[in-house]
Parts: C-alpha cells; sequence; structure tokens
C-alpha cells in the first residue's frame, strides 16, 4: 500500500471505546472540527467516521463470541459499513476491509512493536504524515485485565512519542491516563511533585517548554498565554 497523500498535514480524532470519547462529543457540540475521523472497532457503530482500525479479524465477530459486548452489533454494523476497515486480512463478508500496511509501517520505523488496535491506528497516522491527532475514548482502564491495560498503554504511549519527535501535535482527553493525562500538572514530575513547592511543566503555543514552581503557574499562563487541558463543558447559553 502506498501513502494516502491526502492524510499529509491532515488534522486527525482518534475514538476509542473508552469513557473519554464523551469528550469528542462535546467537542464537536462546541465547533471543534477534524479533517477525518478514525474509529477503533465498535465506535464505528456510534460515530460517523472516514476510517476504521479493527486490527481483529472479521471471524472473531462474525464467527464467535470471542468480542463479547461488541459482537452483536458489529455483526449488524461490518456488512454494510461503506469506509475503509484497516485489519489484518480480507473477509469477503465485509467488502470494506483493506489489508493494514504491515511491512510498510514496519520498515519504515523499524519496529514491530504493536500489541493493540491503538497502536496500529497511531502508527497509521505517522506513517502518513499527519499534522496532529486528538485522542478520545483511550483510556486502559480494563478492571478485569490490568496487564493488558499496562502493556496497551505503554505500547501506545512509544508511538505516541514518536509522532511527537517528528513534530505531529498530540492531544488526549484529560479523563485519560495517557501521557499522564488525568494527572494533575503539579504531580506529574516525579521527586520534584514533593516539593513544598513542586515544579510544573507547561507548553507554549510554540511548543517551547516552561517549568516554574505551583505557586508561579497562573503568572506563566498568563504571560505566555497558556492554555492548560482542561475537561470539555458542555456549550453554554448564547445571549440567554
Amino acid at each position: 500500500m502506498e501513502k494516502i497523500k491526502e492524510l499529509k498535514g491532515k488534522k486527525i480524532a482518534i475514538i476509542g471505546l473508552g469513557a473519554s470519547q464523551i469528550d469528542y462529543v462535546i467537542g464537536v457540540e462546541n465547533s471543534m472540527q477534524w479533517d477525518e475521523v478514525w474509529c477503533i472497532n465498535s465506535a464505528i457503530s456510534v460515530f460517523d467516521c472516514d476510517r476504521a482500525f479493527i486490527l481483529d479479524p472479521m471471524e472473531r465477530f462474525l464467527d464467535s463470541d470471542d468480542a463479547g459486548a461488541q459482537t452483536d452489533v458489529m455483526r449488524r454494523v461490518l456488512p454494510t459499513f461503506d469506509k475503509p476497515i484497516y485489519s489484518c486480512g480480507l473477509d469477503e463478508r465485509v467488502p470494506a476491509v483493506v489489508e493494514y500496511p504491515l511491512h510498510e509501517v514496519m520498515q519504515e520505523f523499524k519496529t514491530a512493536y504493536f500489541n493493540t488496535t491503538v497502536a496500529f491506528t497511531v502508527a497509521f497516522a505517522l506513517w502518513s504524515e499527519v499534522d496532529q491527532i486528538d485522542l478520545f475514548g483511550i483510556d486502559f482502564s480494563y478492571r478485569n485485565n490490568l496487564h493488558f491495560a499496562e502493556a496497551g498503554r505503554a505500547c501506545v504511549e512509544f508511538w505516541l512519542s514518536k509522532c511527537i519527535s517528528a513534530g505531529i501535535k498530540v492531544g488526549v482527553s484529560p479523563r485519560s491516563s495517557l501521557l499522564d493525562y488525568n494527572v494533575e500538572p503539579h504531580e506529574r514530575l516525579y521527586g520534584y511533585h514533593r516539593l513544598e513547592d513542586p515544579l510544573v511543566a507547561l507548553s507554549s503555543e510554540d511548543d517551547e517548554w516552561l517549568i516554574c514552581p505551583r505557586s508561579q503557574t497562573e503568572e506563566m499562563i498568563k504571560k505566555y498565554n497558556i492554555k492548560m487541558a482542561e475537561l470539555p463543558r458542555a456549550p453554554e447559553p448564547y445571549k440567554g
């Protein structure tokens, strides 16, 4: 597969199955826009998207109950879904499926570290040279499988690090554990968080990093016009 030239420089929203997907909904209600929306697994049953990433073979959904609660809805949606679905293999029962460009991505980035569908999705964004990715519903808060949560988060953060190093802007819902976004800013720098006046790292609009004591945070935010990640709020009534 060749790269999709139209994706270069685009702003992408990636929606997973976690609770923080609500922040995508609230974002849209507040007029946020993306050039494309990509969905993970059964998120395709809820959100209008341009591409889907379902790395499990289609038989997992169509021929077994291994997908649990996703099974019934995927059986309804997959056969008629009309946007590209990137997966590990083709299935004539799901015409939208295309094979994920595994060889191309592995060769370009010299690694085969993929233990979750989200990692494949982020890697595809990196390979496609997009400008920005915003992640919603990528929370890794599995109550009954802590190892899977930890392993998946580590793999996704590995690929997010590659994106950041490549100059891709990365946004994460403040409800998500990814990149410690759900951790208070004054608690993110280990060791320094134990100081009487903990240090806080702030990112300016021009991607410069600033460090200041917590007591000076508000002053630095105003001085450098820094936007802190906050939980999205529902639209307020306008002019009554």
